[in-house]
Formats: structure tokens, C-alpha cells, sequence
């Protein structure tokens, strides 16, 4: 989730940001500015194509990096000491139960900017992830998705 003034994260998304920002800052620069150095030293620049290509990617890179600046600079943790385990929130792990397809699965409740559903983490602004936050174990959540309304059954919340 990121709003005005928070980018929400866990410390592992925290970590790969910052990690991420620090390959970007001290390899890929470097790689970028050798590629359009050596393109420019091709000649004509007005055709070369090359030097077009290497200052895209430069200019690309640096957007990336004032991006991951603004989320590291407006990076709020999640810690377990503000989820508790009790209500689902940012950072909980939850088992569910999906009442009509009879299947258990278990999400981690995340930001906007470590979603990833394949690895099981989702996001708090999701359809399913909106209607967890707040609910407890025992709790049945309706969730409103393409398909219809889908009845979930919180089994655990950790």
C-alpha cells in the first residue's frame, strides 16, 4: 500500500528496495553511462540509434531510482508489534477457506509494493485483501470479484 505519506513495507521489502536502489546507484549507472559513451563516440548522434537506446535506459534507470528513493524516504515498517494476532492488518498471515471451492490457502497481507500473488502475498488494496483487513479468526468475509460473491472463512490469523 502506498499512500501521501507512506509507502507500508516489511522489513524484507524494505531490504530488497534498498538493496535494489544500491545496485542501481553504483552498477547500473556505471554500465549506462559506458554504453552511451561508447555510442556517442560512434558519430553522428543526430542518427545514431544506439545513443538514442543508451539514453532511454539512462533516463529509465534514474526514474527507477527516484522512485525507490520515495518509498524508502516515505517507508512505514510493519511490524508484528502493530499487526497483533488477533484482527487481520498489514503484515498478518492468514489462512483461509473458500467456502465454495472448498480450498484452504494462506496469504500474507502486505503493501501495494510487495504484492505478489504467486508467492502468496497480497495486497491490502485487493479485493480479497480489503475484505480481510479487520476480520478475525472464525470470521466469514464476502468478497466481490468479477465472477461474483465469494464467501472466504478466516481459519487462522498468525
Amino acid at each position: 500500500m502506498q499512500t501521501a505519506n507512506h509507502t507500508f513495507l516489511t522489513q524484507e521489502g524494505y531490504n530488497q528496495i534498498k538493496e535494489r536502489l544500491q545496485y542501481l546507484k553504483v552498477e547500473k549507472r556505471l554500465e549506462v553511462v559506458e554504453k552511451v559513451s561508447s555510442a556517442r563516440d560512434l558519430g553522428d548522434l543526430s542518427e545514431n540509434a544506439e545513443y538514442h537506446i543508451a539514453r532511454e535506459e539512462q533516463a529509465s534507470v534514474e526514474v527507477e531510482i527516484a522512485e525507490l528513493e520515495e518509498k524508502i524516504r516515505t517507508a512505514q515498517i510493519i511490524t508484528k508489534a502493530k499487526t497483533g494476532t488477533d484482527i487481520i492488518n498489514l503484515g498478518s498471515i492468514v489462512k483461509i477457506f473458500d467456502m465454495e471451492y472448498e480450498d484452504e490457502t494462506e496469504y500474507t497481507i502486505v503493501g501495494s509494493t510487495e504484492a505478489d500473488p504467486k508467492l502468496g502475498k497480497i495486497s491490502n488494496d485487493s479485493p480479497v485483501g480489503k475484505s480481510l483487513i479487520g476480520a478475525k479468526r472464525g470470521d466469514i468475509v464476502s468478497v466481490k470479484t468479477p465472477g461474483g460473491i465469494t464467501k472466504l472463512k478466516v481459519v487462522s490469523v498468525k
